[in-house]
């Protein structure tokens, strides 16, 4: 009975320890066929062409092809649903940014299935940039104290425009206005490739846009730029202030960025198998030089770093949303 009973606690022991070890061995392995990675946004975006640029590096570092597949709609919600209900194997991979991310839930809690807090595993940011504030050429301030002022004395007077409701532009323009007590009108376009070109024929006043989409035509003096969203001034951009040097926007602080996710539940040696792959991706010389092209500082943050942000960010734009009463629905 003894050596019977011995036996069992052994065949028990190593069965339990065979099954601790497989999901190590299988991330040991990983990858052994194909990565599709979900930009649940357009071909020919922004957001497609950061994720082609690390996809094929990130890919040949981890001896596989990463096909990407662009699965738009409803404003990044359809492709990252889709990505939330893949399974968590490490061969179904979301790269995407905090509109989809972070703010759709909370301007569309009843349109939005999932719950990225929840239904993601974050890998690694990629890379970050502000937004900018901008003006008409002829706009009647030339820096921010000065449109501050003019706000303050017009209120309702002067629009804004942005990519549309509930997008992290949006969130921005109205954290302008809780912080400064203004009342800028909010315009928003169903598209924001469209926002240079009304703001340079006088066809709105202002717009809050992402710095690729606006410095070539700030640089050339077609149209004005007040300041950037984040609390310092932008390395890419040192001479553009940022919003925050006025003591009423001391608090204003929205980053647009782009991070690569798995779905929950995926196997941490994958995750952390990605991240490390990654990391050194965004460290590449020739991609930090097309990084920056694109106003995009490189960034390669760990998986706890990124989750960290994500529920700080959570938090700020939830108080936010409720305070501005956004609905995107």
């Amino acid at each position: 009975m003894r050596i019977s009973s011995l036996t069992s606690v052994i065949a028990i022991t190593l069965s339990l320890a065979a099954g601790l070890t497989a999901p190590s061995a299988h991330a040991q392995a990983y990858p052994t066929k194909p990565i599709t990675l979900i930009v649940p946004y357009a071909a020919g975006g922004s957001v497609d062409a950061v994720a082609r640029l690390v996809s094929d590096r990130l890919g040949a570092k981890l001896g596989t092809n990463i096909v990407v597949e662009n699965v738009s709609g409803a404003g990044g919600v359809v492709g990252t649903a889709r990505a939330a209900r893949a399974a968590p194997d490490g061969y179904t991979l979301l790269f995407s940014v905090e509109s989809t991310i972070v703010i759709a839930k909370l301007v569309s809690p009843s349109i939005v299935q999932y719950d990225a807090m929840k239904d993601f595993v974050p890998i690694s940011m990629v890379g970050s940039s502000p937004l900018v504030l901008l003006g008409r050429k002829d706009f009647p301030a030339n820096n921010i104290a000065e449109l501050m002022k003019l706000l303050k004395e017009n209120p309702g007077k002067y629009n804004y425009a942005t990519s549309g409701v509930g997008t992290s532009l949006h969130v921005a323009g109205e954290m302008i206005n809780a912080e400064g007590k203004v009342q800028m009108v909010h315009v928003p376009y169903k598209t924001g490739a469209q926002i240079p070109t009304d703001l340079m024929g006088n066809q709105i006043d202002l717009a809050v846009l992402p710095l690729v989409m606006a410095m070539a035509n700030v640089r050339a003096g077609n149209i004005k730029a007040f300041g950037i969203t984040e609390p310092q001034r932008f390395p890419l951009t040192p001479d553009v202030p940022s919003l925050a040097e006025h003591p009423d926007l001391k608090n204003v602080s929205v980053t647009v960025w782009y991070g690569l996710f798995a779905p929950a539940k995926t196997d941490p040696a994958i995750v952390e198998k990605l991240y490390t792959a990654l990391a050194e991706v965004v460290k590449e010389p020739g991609i930090v030089e097309k990084l920056k092209a694109s106003n995009l500082i490189p960034v390669g943050n760990s998986p706890k770093e990124f989750a960290d942000l994500l529920k700080a960010e959570n938090e700020k734009f939830s108080a936010l949303v409720k305070a501005a009463n956004i609905k995107a629905e």
